[in-house]
């Protein structure tokens, strides 16, 4: 598919995020929450299904060829190791959570939601509003719907985003469009991304509508990089970054389900250090 400028598939990306997410707030407080359980269970499945054929490409006979027979899973494992290691000391995480919470509470303000009624009260308690104090910090109600509305935005932005970002589409989706070699790829994840932030949504809330500058600016990196690497990058470190990234996604395939809140914002890293050990192995053979 031609393009008229590099960058063009994220910028679709994005719309069918932000579109689909409106929609999905717009629909979501008429379905039962009993459905939206139901809905993110099947995007946790159908998560695990994507991670699983992403994670076949380290059978990728480029791979194989590359570092010898028998070393990708554990090229896999070394970048998986090292990227844990260096993402939770540097608690990426934990920052990716506080970000997070720190954008849900100046969307609340300008919504008029929990956080504008706690400033209410504070600032009526510096006034001498006793009636405004008991209202923001005495009602135990209003703080835990405050408090679960900021986890449902962390943990609808942080998974929406995961999700849209560390998948095999968005990188070499990304990378394809940056190479000149068109944006079908992303075409095709941009109408994924925009059904599930249409579910997303609908459970989560305004957080997947944030996950698009996400999006953007994720994709956009790896589109620059396309761009500067030119034809260089070989298919034996895309196929090891592949794979890297559907067990990545495997863990926000669990989280999903609820079955293990796997630290995969701490895993981030092993993006980055799976090409550079295949690179690192191919120089010692």
């Amino acid at each position: 598919m031609h393009v008229a400028f590099p960058g063009l598939g994220t910028v679709i990306n994005i719309v069918a995020v932000v579109a689909g997410a409106l929609l999905g707030m717009w629909v979501g407080h008429r379905i039962p929450e009993r459905t939206r359980s139901v809905v993110t269970d099947c995007l946790g499945l159908t998560t695990l299904l994507v991670a699983g054929l992403s994670t076949v490409s380290v059978t990728d006979a480029a791979l194989r060829d590359a570092v010898g027979p028998g070393v990708p899973v554990l090229v896999v494992l070394g970048s998986l190791l090292i990227g844990s290691i260096t993402g939770s000391t540097l608690r990426i995480e934990e920052r990716l959570a506080g970000l997070a919470g720190i954008l849900h509470e100046r969307t609340a303000r300008r919504r008029g939601g929990p956080a504008t009624k706690a400033d209410t009260g504070t600032s009526a308690a510096a006034a001498g509003d006793q009636t405004g104090t008991i209202d923001a910090v005495g009602d135990p109600e209003t703080h835990a719907d405050a408090d679960a509305a900021r986890e449902r935005f962390i943990e609808g932005w942080l998974s929406a985003s995961l999700l849209f970002c560390v998948g095999p589409l968005a990188i070499l989706g990304s990378l394809s469009d940056g190479l000149g070699r068109g944006i079908d790829q992303l075409t095709l994840k941009s109408v994924l991304d925009g059904f599930a932030a249409l579910a997303f949504a609908s459970s989560f809330g305004v957080g997947v509508l944030l996950s698009a500058v996400s999006v953007g600016v994720v994709q956009g990196l790896w589109t620059v990089l396309g761009v500067v690497l030119g034809s260089l990058l070989p298919d034996a470190h895309i196929a090891a970054l592949t794979a890297t990234g559907g067990l990545l996604l495997v863990g926000i395939g669990l989280r999903l389900l609820r079955i293990r809140d796997v630290p995969v914002g701490d895993m981030l890293p092993a993006l980055l250090f799976a090409p550079l050990l295949t690179q690192a192995i191919i120089a010692l053979r």
